[in-house]
């Protein structure tokens, strides 16, 4: 059996070695990003995110991990279990601390069982749930796995739970943002290349700039609509200005900046990552209030650079059914949940079960609403 070492820093591990564990698709995973939050002040354990990392090792070669954190509380997960905690404590139960499986802050699909064989993923959730057990923890959980990862959890007590995102696809080949509009009917057609227009007649141009492109003013400016949006919204800011510099360091070609510039000054921007195939649009912010730049600048600009670069997915976030008219359809998305309490896990698991089968039914009722003519794959 292998070694299962806990470690509190991802420091302790060679980038390379982490790295071999994945294939380098999904940048959410990558060493660069995990120890760039811990290094740079994005995880303070007065927001609840202790790193944890779950690691298995044969002789001194790591060969299984997961990328992991304590909470005591629930905030900046994106699968929600407040009502979960709140059952807990009527029973006088303690549901924090839990271990969680994740990427903070990002409710971005990726491997989050990281080894090559699956006996070794089945070693590392067997370890979840001896810590969770020995620990006297309420639970683990690992949220928005990938969907290969489902066999892992086959046959086991860990409970699934299902969500809705919006994710734009290229199943036809498009190559311009005209192929796109020509396969989408006329009425979402017209709306889409309207909202364009009124972009460019209040003279808003854009720039895309990868990570070893930006200047020092470009960070700071995307930074500074990135707290401009949590500041309106009264949430914290966990991302620093030191962390978009570090990725703009070490992740130079996975990060994206979109910045809306009025007379070469940025008025809005969007900040991305990009995998193998995918882009994925994290935050946004504006200092201007002007008709459809947040979906010009979160949307249709991301969907360009997809169409340029010949990605064939774009995941601009969680949430929002007003997605599906600009082209961005209902995809499922996972968390598994390992509940220690026996009485409260078979409860749960019913209550589980009846979330599944309605977000199924929410997620054909969503598909059907869908601005192309025909469907899309």
């Amino acid at each position: 059996m292998p070694e299962i070492r806990w470690l509190d820093t991802l420091q302790d591990i060679p980038a390379a070695h982490w790295d071999a564990l994945h294939d380098g698709t999904n940048p959410f995973v990558h060493h660069a990003f995990l120890c760039g939050l811990e290094q740079h002040g994005c995880l303070r354990p007065d927001w609840g995110w202790i790193p944890r990392y779950l690691t298995l090792w044969r002789g001194g070669t790591l060969v299984g991990a997961a990328p992991g954190y304590l909470k005591d509380n629930s905030h900046g997960e994106f699968v929600f279990d407040h009502a979960w905690a709140n059952a807990y404590a009527r029973y006088g139960q303690a549901y924090y601390p839990k271990w969680i499986g994740a990427v903070p802050y990002s409710p971005v699909s990726g491997p989050r069982l990281l080894a090559a064989d699956q006996d070794i993923r089945a070693g590392l959730l067997e370890a979840m749930v001896e810590a969770t057990v020995a620990g006297g923890r309420s639970s683990a959980h690992v949220n928005f796995h990938t969907e290969q990862d489902d066999a892992a959890f086959a046959d086991s007590d860990w409970l699934q739970r299902l969500d809705v995102q919006y994710h734009w696809r290229n199943p036809g080949g498009w190559r311009t943002f005209e192929d796109y509009l020509g396969a989408m009917d006329h009425r979402h057609r017209k709306n889409i290349r309207q909202e364009r227009a009124r972009v460019a007649r209040a003279g808003i141009h854009f720039r895309r700039l990868h990570g070893d492109e930006a200047g020092e003013a470009d960070l700071a400016a995307m930074h500074g609509f990135y707290l401009q949006t949590f500041l309106e919204y009264g949430n914290a800011p966990a991302l620093s200005l030191d962390f978009l510099r570090h990725l703009a360091r070490e992740m130079p070609r996975n990060l994206l900046l979109i910045l809306a510039c009025h007379e070469d000054r940025p008025v809005a921007g969007a900040l991305c990552l990009r995998g193998g195939q995918t882009l994925y649009g994290r935050y946004w912010g504006a200092s201007a209030a002007l008709p459809s730049l947040h979906f010009e600048t979160c949307y249709y600009q991301g969907i360009d650079y997809c169409l340029q670069e010949g990605l064939q997915r774009f995941e601009p976030g969680a949430q929002g059914e007003h997605k599906i008219a600009r082209g961005f359809l209902p995809t499922l998305v996972r968390s598994r949940h390992w509940i220690a309490d026996p009485t409260f896990r078979d409860a749960l698991a019913h209550w589980c079960g009846e979330e599944v089968a309605a977000t199924h039914r929410h997620a054909q009722i969503l598909a059907a609403r869908s601005p192309f003519r025909e469907t899309q794959a």
